[in-house]
């Protein structure tokens, strides 16, 4: 079912154009990511989409009765009211009778029968409006959002700016809407609540509309990927990842498609030149009215060319130590909470470490001790090594003057330059023309990111304390930042949530947690891989206690001898083939001689089990056969594709608007068969994992 449709969108402030013929659907169920870089104008579609703005042209049509959500990435909320109630504005009946409910309780307190009367007409009015389910729902975001119970009675007007960024996620999931608007619904999350968010996404059947340049967010909750041009749209069936592959060869097949349209009209004026007034006039005339009626090809539009123009260049630096930092007993408190105590690091030299953990755990604190830019209070001592030109990168960008020109701020670094060198010097970071000149309080919050670590890298630097460098980063600006910092010669500890960033940079982790901290030797892929193993592994083991649980109950003791580690989690299945299987097995190969277990005497345990069986079978058969049509029909989708792409070899004979078309279908053709190959494996996966685990059993 199509909920959304957006038909030839176009928008602009006056002469500046920010798109035009922006045009697609959402099918419910559907998550999509729209990319493009700061500025594209991604925050203005979204805004159009919720009817808070007025396009130049087109329509945009939300199916009837469809409720809409839209977390905005930044929106100042109203300064009324506590948590709790900001959570729940999107459901106002429910929230006119909580507030009538607690007035009620107040009431009762007078003991009256008249007050103890309206007490429990308000009680039975709100439990039958599902006041009491809406508020589980609600606390259960709320707490992943990292809000605790005492917070939900905080008034608004005392909530921080990245409080307000969580609460505003929260509110739109709290409304479990059909459509969800989410713009940059990462920022203000640590890594723990960026993975519980995508696991709650998925798990909805909303449709979904989402800007980020969270990389691996994407990767992982959307299968769309739409690309927002001045003059283009593109969209292609892939996560963020695949369709950056597939992008690039679109590009590549479009500007192959333009050069050889262009040397075919350079040949035919060359021939009508040569010949308009000789013996071939009239085939130069005609070649003229071919030429006349030509649709002419326009360029592709990339709209990430310039994007990828920012110059992440570090000066030459002198070379440091081989040990730069030597930490003893580092400790930090923050009002009545102990954030660490006892931390020792030894930094060396070359080093990359990533300082990681949940919001409010203490990785800001940690890395201004290491730089040495702690509170009086904090504890420990911080040896340093020598010939160290140290920089430090404040996510707060507090370096900067709001009142100062992007020329002045440079200057204040390196007064030596002259406005027309720090203007050459500002576009190695897109900084061009009169944007220098603007102040940086009329700056976004990208443009800010780039003139910071403009300033940090204007002076030689072989040691970096860099505290969330990616924030407002567009994603050609995080990929370039993280290769200069691969090739960085020098040191750096980081702070980040960016978890493409942080694989592609780090050699080692320092997790802080609930006033531990703890040093991991690897990088942060090499990291995670390593918790996952760590949960699979107690999850395992917690499923293999509560079906010793489950078994103890139904009276079918154990020998208290078994070994306990390695058996598989639990599934449900056929316990009578299994026990069969069992039955068969010699008394050499059972593990410890034990003998099988006798079979279950519950005709409804069998009844209940022999259904689960069927079940499963007919479910594995589909998946078989599902599997054999996708493999059918890549063969033939593949197949199809070479022979369109050899027609697109052949000389178009000037009908270059039927060449156009046959490029699409083929892009359109390769989009369908690389959907089909990435179901195919999936699949393939399922079935794998399901016949070895029946194998194991």
């Amino acid at each position: 079912m199509t909920i959304l449709e957006v038909a030839n969108l176009a928008f602009g402030y006056g002469a500046d154009q920010l798109f035009q013929g922006v045009t697609f659907s959402l099918e419910a169920g559907e998550r999509a990511a729209l990319v493009a870089p700061n500025g594209a104008g991604k925050s203005t579609l979204m805004r159009l989409i919720a009817k808070e703005i007025v396009p130049d042209s087109g329509l945009v049509v939300v199916k009837r009765d469809i409720r809409v959500a839209y977390a905005r990435q930044s929106h100042e909320l109203p300064a009324v009211g506590t948590v709790f109630d900001a959570f729940l504005s999107g459901f106002s009946e429910v929230l006119a009778l909580r507030h009538e409910l607690s007035e009620a309780q107040h009431g009762a307190a007078s003991g009256t029968d008249v007050a103890l009367s309206r007490l429990v007409r308000a009680t039975d009015k709100y439990h039958l409006a599902g006041g009491d389910e809406l508020e589980r729902q609600v606390t259960m975001i709320a707490q992943h959002l990292g809000f605790t119970d005492a917070d939900m009675e905080r008034p608004m007007s005392s909530l921080s700016g990245g409080e307000q960024g969580r609460l505003r996620l929260g509110i739109a999931l709290a409304q479990a809407p059909d459509l969800f608007l989410l713009d940059e619904p990462t920022n203000h999350l640590d890594l723990d609540t960026i993975a519980w968010l995508e696991k709650h996404l998925a798990g909805l059947g909303s449709a979904m509309l989402v800007v980020s340049h969270d990389r691996a967010f994407l990767d992982n909750v959307c299968n769309i990927t739409m690309e927002l041009g001045r003059r283009s749209f593109r969209s292609y069936p892939l996560k963020y990842t695949d369709y950056a592959i597939a992008r690039e060869e679109d590009l590549a097949r479009e500007r192959e498609l333009v050069e050889r349209q262009e040397n075919f009209v350079a040949k035919t004026e060359d021939f009508i030149r040569k010949n308009i007034a000789g013996q071939k006039t009239k085939q130069a005339q005609s070649r003229r009215k071919m030429l006349d009626k030509m649709d002419t090809l326009d360029r592709p539009e990339d709209i990430w060319a310039s994007a990828e123009k920012v110059s992440f260049r570090f000066v030459p630096a002198p070379r440091t130590g081989d040990i730069v930092l030597d930490a003893r007993g580092l400790g930090a408190t923050r009002g009545d909470r102990r954030l660490f105590s006892g931390v020792d690091l030894l930094v060396r030299r070359g080093e990359r470490i990533g300082i990681v953990g949940p919001n409010g755990s203490g990785k800001s604190t940690l890395l201004k001790l290491l730089a040495c830019v702690g509170a009086p209070e904090d504890l420990g001592s911080v040896r340093r090594g020598t010939n160290l030109c140290e920089g430090y990168f404040d996510q707060h960008l507090g370096s900067l003057d709001p009142g100062n020109s992007a020329v002045e701020e440079i200057r204040r670094v390196k007064g030596d330059l002259n406005i027309d060198a720090a203007r050459q010097y500002l576009a190695r970071f897109r900084f061009y023309g009169d944007e220098t000149l603007r102040r940086v309080s009329g700056y976004s919050g990208g443009e800010r990111s780039r003139l910071a670590l403009a300033k940090l890298l204007l002076e030689p630097r072989n040691l970096l304390f860099l505290d969330e460098p990616t924030n407002h980063l567009d994603i050609p600006a995080a990929e370039i930042l993280e290769e200069a910092l691969g090739n960085f010669e020098g040191t750096v500890l980081l702070v980040s949530h960016d978890r493409r960033f942080l694989e592609g940079v780090t050699t080692r982790i320092v997790h802080v947690r609930d006033g531990e901290v703890d040093v991991y030797p690897a990088g942060f892929k090499d990291y995670e891989e390593n918790l996952a193993r760590a949960a699979a592994k107690a999850e395992k083991e917690a499923a293999i206690d509560k079906e010793r649980e489950r078994e103890l109950s139904r009276g079918k003791h154990r020998a208290s001898n078994r070994p306990a580690a390695p058996a598989p989690a639990p599934v449900v299945r056929d316990e009578a083939p299994r026990q069969t299987r069992n039955v068969k097995r010699t008394a050499s190969t059972r593990p410890g001689n034990m003998p099988p277990a006798p079979p279950s005497d519950d005709p409804v345990a069998r009844r209940r089990a022999f259904e689960n069986e069927k079940a499963n079978t007919r479910a594995l058969e589909r998946k078989r056969k599902r599997v054999k049509e996708l493999e059918t029909e890549i063969a033939a989708g593949e197949i199809e594709l070479e022979r369109r792409r050899e027609e697109l070899r052949q000389d178009p004979n000037g009908d270059w608007s039927k060449l156009a078309g046959m490029a699409r279908e083929e892009q359109a053709l390769a989009r369908k068969v690389e959907s089909a190959m990435a179901e195919w494996l999936s699949l393939s996966d399922d079935l794998g994992a399901t016949e070895s685990a029946g194998g194991d059993a």
